[in-house]
């Protein structure tokens, strides 16, 4: 066995808790890693199967998260039959941003093994939804409508894609619709170009909605979207939290704007 495998097999082994185990372990491939290192995968597995699954639930780490990025970006990049360099190097940027260059490598090398797979995507939204707390897999949903819109436009069939697992996910319309608008017009919209509807949409309030309801629907995502609630899951994705919490911010201002509100 040499360095490198053993290196390789150490990483998979150890980056991942509850992830290991499931439908996500599955798709993963994870008998690579169990080859080239078999007690680093042991530890993990003795973990999730051993009785203590329960203990380990709302217990997101890093490579839980990012082994559940890393099977739905396949998902979504299967989603119109073809897979772009431009969502290549979307994620390949956010890994390498976010972990470092090797382990972005890694993590291609199983996304490239994923995309030859057909994906249990109800199942592994399953695992995802019992071990995973409510703001990290907005956080999720986020990441995936970035890989959606990285060639300019958002194909309808990957959003429904992204709908299906947001509902997979536990994530209500309201939540999907609010995160959808945040990337209409490829995300380039600002205050003076989005429709005044989108607004709302990202506030989850209705236009018929009283001046006191808008108020307190934008206190309420404010506080929902803030980026303290992520910070289990790492500082690394809390550029992600921070882009929703400044579109509810720019909502609410495009809203009070429009209606005269003080």
């Amino acid at each position: 066995m040499t360095g490198k495998k053993r290196k390789y097999g150490k990483w998979v082994g150890g980056a991942l808790g509850w992830a290991f185990g499931g439908p996500i372990g599955a798709a993963l491939g994870f008998f690579m890693g169990m080859m080239f290192d078999d007690n680093s995968m042991a530890e993990d597995r003795t973990r999730v199967e051993g009785g203590n699954a329960e203990r380990y639930r709302h217990r997101t780490r890093s490579g839980d998260f990012a082994a559940s990025l890393i099977v739905l970006s396949g998902a979504v990049m299967k989603a119109d039959e073809r897979v772009l360099k431009s969502e290549l190097n979307y994620v390949r940027d956010f890994f390498v941003k976010n972990f470092g260059e090797e382990t972005a490598e890694h993590h291609l090398i199983l996304l490239r093994d994923i995309l030859k797979k057909e994906i249990p995507v109800r199942e592994v939204c399953g695992q995802i939804r019992y071990f995973m707390e409510h703001p990290n897999r907005i956080l999720l949903l986020q990441y995936l409508f970035g890989i959606a819109q990285a060639d300019g436009a958002i194909d309808p069939r990957e959003v429904q894609v992204i709908r299906t697992i947001s509902h997979y996910l536990g994530i209500s319309a309201k939540d999907f619709e609010s995160i959808h608008a945040m990337f209409a017009g490829g995300g380039a919209r600002t205050t003076r170009t989005r429709p005044i509807a989108e607004a709302y949409k990202i506030l989850e309030v209705e236009e018929s909605a009283a001046d006191a309801d808008v108020k307190h629907a934008y206190r309420r995502m404010a506080t929902k979207y803030h980026p303290d609630k992520n910070r289990n899951v790492g500082e690394e994705y809390q550029q992600m939290a921070q882009d929703k919490f400044i579109k509810v911010q720019e909502a609410y201002d495009q809203i009070k704007k429009k209606r005269g509100m003080k």
